[in-house]
């Protein structure tokens, strides 16, 4: 049987922007219970994107690091690198010491670092790196939250109103259904009912909705089903929350009759061909660029500045200068 692709990284990074308080009190309690919540967290994007830079190691799109302040006589700043590990991955304790040490030299500021692996192998819970050379010994140890232990704890998370119970139940059902679409569309649409029962407003329903969404793709056709039983049950309850806003969220951009639909897929259609004409000037005239490369000129989204990165590339005399030019940018 055919097996159905699915997007963890995106949700999932969707859901830290949205809610990371909620997370940490998820995940990490201990964590949670450290910081002082009346300053809100700084979320360092651009920082997090020097560091991955720097670094041999692969660029994923769920990484984020913040800066909150501790529970203390003194303000006291800490960075937590949350890590969304959806696959099995050898070196990957190796990774998180690499972004803590890079993200400690960059602030020189104590930094926390956790990971969540929703993979499927039950016995890979990696925590640990370390290594010894004569006197001289490195050992690091972070926490981290295993998503399959939370198939266990089913029922509770059906109760529980934290928006990540519904987001870990997603990413579980995600897993289990890569070999059975028809199972997933049933799955997909009993959890997106199932928002509508926890209690929550109409916004926090289209928040979770759209990130259910992105994780659990289906085929067009079971994807046009669910779409059916969402008006179906709409019209029954006479409660209309999802409508036209999440219908674009289904459709991914594409016409749906609405004007706005039609200016993001524009948009969209102009970014990529920007970022593709940029590639493929440096291959040509460096031949292959390396993928960190490719990644940084990928998350640049502001068309202004990628029509100068283009003129750059264009005229710059080696990949490390265009390299270290669009990081200035």
């Amino acid at each position: 049987m055919n097996e159905q692709t699915a997007n963890y990284d995106e949700p999932w990074k969707e859901a830290l922007n949205e809610y990371f308080n909620a997370f940490l009190n998820f995940f990490f309690p201990h964590v949670y219970q450290l910081i002082d919540w009346t300053q809100t967290p700084q979320s360092l994007d651009k920082e997090l994107q020097h560091i991955i830079a720097s670094s041999e190691t692969p660029t994923r799109i769920a990484d984020k690091l913040y800066q909150v302040w501790l529970l203390d006589q003194q303000e006291i700043w800490i960075l937590i690198h949350v890590e969304v590990q959806s696959q099995y991955e050898s070196k990957f304790a190796q990774r998180m010491y690499i972004y803590n040490y890079r993200a400690f030299d960059l602030y020189r500021k104590p930094v926390v670092s956790l990971a969540i692996l929703g993979d499927e192998r039950t016995n890979w819970r990696p925590n640990v790196y370390n290594y010894s050379i004569g006197d001289c010994r490195i050992s690091f140890e972070f926490p981290v939250a295993k998503l399959l232990d939370y198939e266990e704890e089913w029922n509770a998370l059906e109760l529980n109103n934290n928006p990540f119970a519904v987001i870990v139940m997603a990413h579980l059902k995600t897993k289990t259904t890569t070999t059975n679409p028809q199972q997933r569309e049933q799955w997909k649409w009993s959890l997106i009912r199932g928002l509508y029962d926890r209690g929550k407003t109409k916004e926090e329903i289209i928040k979770l909705f759209q990130i259910i969404d992105k994780m659990m793709t289906l085929p067009k056709q079971l994807q046009q089903s669910l779409n059916e039983k969402i008006q179906h049950f709409e019209e029954e309850r006479t409660m209309p929350l999802l409508s036209n806003m999440e219908e674009m969220a289904i459709e991914r951009g594409k016409e749906i009759g609405k004007e706005i639909g039609k200016e993001i897929g524009k948009e969209i259609g102009a970014l990529q061909k920007s970022h593709d004409a940029i590639i493929t000037v440096l291959n040509a005239r460096f031949s292959q660029i390396t993928p960190e490369i490719q990644a940084q000129i990928l998350q640049i989204l502001d068309l202004s500045v990628l029509e100068e990165i283009l003129k750059l590339a264009a005229t710059v005399n080696s990949l490390d200068e265009f390299s270290a030019r669009i990081l200035v940018n």
